[in-house]
């Protein structure tokens, strides 16, 4: 294949007609989407990897984007989380459907540290996008739920590109962060929990029961709050594997 073909079918991949359209689409949401000095991700992987959560995002079908609708949908969606993961991802991905949200898992790429991303497809459809880097649920429902805060809470002209190990400083990304937070565990249910805890597998899946969440959940809020060492209660979270299809 020549390097005309190769250029030719790349440009292809990413819908533009020209390499000039292709460098003034990225120098616009690189300003999007590069938020943070410390972002890590490869400019090049980063745009391939939103690439084919676009292509998969522009395939399924969805309703009018209503944010009551979407945000009705949540609680929902929250006690899916206690269900086997590919259950659980399937009809969370039908329920964001139905209010204009699309759902697409992409694996990342090398040179890619990131979690999440939410934008806007059309003025009228959402995305949410997820990589699952971390390969556990308590990561993979709270980057859910935090691309849900953008979607709700800021505008529709932002990328939102959340990285794993970038700094978390901007005003929004703290809005979304205490947001997904508190949509999963209430803030004075868990520092109840946190002043009572005995860092006992049963205290945490007894709570988990009584908040109708995954106990891997709870597990991860514990371990972000200090209240719970990173090497503790591990195996009460379901880890994630990637299939080789």
């Amino acid at each position: 294949m020549s390097d005309a073909d190769s250029v030719s079918k790349i440009l292809n991949f990413f819908g533009f007609g020209s390499i000039e359209a292709w460098k003034a689409h990225q120098g616009k949401t690189d300003v999007a989407y590069r938020h943070s000095p410390s972002f890590m991700s490869d400019r090049y992987a980063l745009a391939t990897w939103l690439r084919l959560g676009t292509i998969e995002a522009e395939s399924q079908e969805c309703s009018e984007f209503r944010k009551s609708s979407f945000k009705r949908k949540l609680p929902e969606i929250r006690s899916l989380t206690k269900m086997p993961i590919g259950e659980a991802l399937a009809t969370t991905k039908r329920l964001c459907n139905q209010s204009g949200v699309a759902l697409a898992l992409i694996k990342p790429f090398p040179k890619t540290a990131l979690s999440g991303a939410a934008w806007w497809l059309t003025p009228r459809k959402a995305v949410i996008q997820l990589s699952a880097r971390h390969k556990s649920d308590d990561h993979l429902w709270f980057s859910f739920f935090h691309e849900a805060a953008h979607l709700l809470l800021h505008s529709k002209k932002g990328i939102f590109i959340d990285e794993i190990k970038g700094a978390k400083t901007g005003a929004e990304e703290v809005e979304a962060n205490e947001w997904a937070a508190n949509a999963l565990v209430p803030d004075s249910d868990l520092e109840e929990l946190v002043s009572e805890f005995s860092c006992s597998e049963q205290c945490v899946r007894d709570f988990a029961d009584r908040q109708g969440i995954a106990p891997g959940i709870v597990v991860g809020m514990l371990q972000h709050r200090g209240a719970v060492p990173w090497s503790r209660l591990n195996r009460l979270k379901i880890r994630l594997e990637w299939s080789e299809q």
